[in-house]
């Protein structure tokens, strides 16, 4: 059925409106945001799962192949393609490198070497939840019995995917969302993603764009089950991907509750936990809740690819209080294990402790460091875009700045916001498009700082470059076609985006300059048609 519609997608366009209006039992996946039909033929060598696994592949993975094929090099390669599209911190090298050749790390024990539980070593799962009980806040000690431990969360998706839900069930996750877990639950457990489409508009109960609520879930869980679809689970990113927003601990009782009542398993994801770079933001774990409204179905996801800057090394882990789950996950760690010699890394790099009961370089050293420079780099590309008059989300968390490019589109369509994306690749920066997260409104792309300097300079030049060849281009087409433009209406939701945060209220934020108001206002008179709309005449 999914190569059917690949085949019958090729030589026309598709728009994921059309998508999103076709009920969810006649559709195995969204397969226009992950696939290229354009390309696609199938293979005689390959079964019907073997093609689609080859087709499965959308701007994200496009853009990725492009990048290794042409890396930016200073010195090597000075013309290559810059990353903002991968979401690394390339930060703390320095920090890493160093950590990681200690004397301590370079163990070479027989058991090492030999098959070891396939839910990790009992070493290493008693050091993640040492870790997990302290940086999580958890308000009783956590237990390794709990711990099972893969190679990365990808794997743990994957496995979870297969434990909990049946071939063409479905989980529940709001967009726009991390690409990478449809690759992970659909291609192996060929289960479905049912969707919450969030968009930037505060509407209802909201009071920020993109914002998750409990009316939004129900809603998009009885029009699952009234097309027959059986949902089995809820993933929450926490904090979320692309968006940075963090989950109050009301808003994370919410969603908890809303499964309960539902009897849904909740996947949270909280690899990003340790990457909340300022003060004013606060983490809360679901590990450190008092209570968990339903624990025999909670479990929570970490690894160090993110918060430890290493996303070369492949680790995950998984707290489940469930037996049940814990078993039949690790039946699945014979395929996603994590080699020996890692796993005493990874335990030694955890263990960290000096005489507190805090690990010390952690705590000290690394995490310290690793704030102020994601902050400082966070800090100079909302800067740039400031400059720039680009709207974007102003978030303390992740290595993300979700930006709206929609007044560079001229019709607001996907395929308008691919064309863009293809640009930006031509100037050698490459960038991740809203469509590869399943965003409902074209024009949102979603940019990396997580990288050196030079790096940043440079790929913020190459993007200015292309935006204000794209705005002189925009407004040749409105002199040729005055009475054509589509312009009304684009900056709906401009007024509530840029520059908000949803810790702090910029308007009254001690730390905000009056060049940032300034930059602001002059934003919202440039984008917005507020003044047109609002004449004199119709207020009286």
């Amino acid at each position: 059925q999914a190569l059917s519609e690949i085949e019958g997608m090729r030589g026309r366009g598709s728009n994921l409106q059309e998508m999103r209006l076709r009920p969810l039992a006649k559709r195995r996946v969204d397969v226009h945001s992950f696939c290229n039909p354009s390309g696609f033929q199938r293979s005689p060598y390959l079964s019907a799962r073997g093609n689609f696994a080859s087709a499965f592949q959308g701007s994200t993975e496009e853009g990725y192949k492009a990048y290794h094929a042409d890396k930016y090099d200073e010195d090597k390669n000075p013309n290559g393609i810059i990353n903002f599209g991968t979401s690394e911190n390339k930060l703390c090298f320095d920090l890493m490198s160093k950590r990681l050749t200690q004397a301590d790390m370079n163990l070479m024990d027989p058991s090492l070497l030999q098959y070891p539980d396939w839910k990790g070593h009992l070493f290493l799962r008693e050091e993640v939840a040492r870790f997990l009980t302290y940086y999580c806040k958890a308000p009783a000690p956590l237990k390794a019995e709990n711990v099972i431990v893969l190679n990365g969360c990808g794997s743990l998706f994957s496995a979870l995917a297969t434990v909990l839900c049946d071939p063409g069930e479905a989980i529940l996750i709001a967009t726009p969302c991390y690409g990478g877990i449809t690759q992970s639950i659909f291609l192996y457990g060929n289960v479905k993603l049912v969707y919450v489409y969030l968009d930037s508009k505060i509407t209802g109960t909201s009071t920020r764009p993109f914002q998750l609520t409990v009316e939004k879930l129900e809603k998009a869980l009885q029009d699952a089950q009234a097309e027959g679809v059986t949902v089995r689970a809820l993933i929450l990113l926490n904090p979320q991907n692309p968006l940075g927003d963090i989950y109050s601990l009301s808003e994370l009782r919410d969603y908890l509750e809303f499964a309960k009542r539902h009897e849904l398993h909740v996947i949270v994801d909280e690899i990003y936990m340790l990457s909340v770079f300022d003060e004013s933001a606060t983490f809360h774990s679901v590990l450190g809740m008092d209570r968990l409204p339903d624990p025999q179905r909670t479990h929570v996801m970490w690894g160090i690819t993110k918060d430890f800057a290493v996303s070369g090394i492949r680790f995950g882990t998984l707290y489940t209080e469930n037996q049940d789950v814990v078993n039949a996950v690790a039946s699945l760690c014979y395929f996603h294990g994590v080699c020996g010699p890692v796993q005493h890394k990874v335990a030694q790099l955890l263990r960290d402790r000096g005489e507190s009961v805090a690990p010390y370089w952690i705590n000290q050293v690394y995490l310290r460091a690793n704030h102020a420079r994601l902050k400082a780099a966070h800090t100079y590309v909302t800067d740039e875009l400031k400059t720039l008059g680009v709207p974007f989300l102003n978030r303390n968390a992740g290595f993300f700045v979700w930006i709206d490019f929609r007044k560079y589109l001229k019709t607001g369509t996907f395929e308008e916001e691919l064309l863009l994306w293809k640009r930006f690749l031509d100037n050698k920066v490459l960038l991740s498009c809203g469509k590869a997260f399943e965003c409902s409104e074209p024009g949102w792309f979603r940019i990396i700082f997580s990288d050196k300097t030079h790096r940043l300079q440079l790929g913020m030049q190459r993007i200015r470059k292309v935006l204000e060849e794209r705005e002189q281009e925009i407004l040749a087409e409105e002199k040729e076609q005055p009475c054509q433009s589509d312009q009304d209406g684009k900056a709906d939701s401009t007024d509530e985006v840029i520059f908000v945060s949803r810790h702090q209220d910029p308007l009254c934020a001690s730390s905000s300059s009056l060049g940032d108001l300034i930059g602001l206002l002059q934003q919202q008179m440039r984008s917005s048609d507020w003044l047109q709309k609002n004449t004199a005449e119709q207020f009286a």
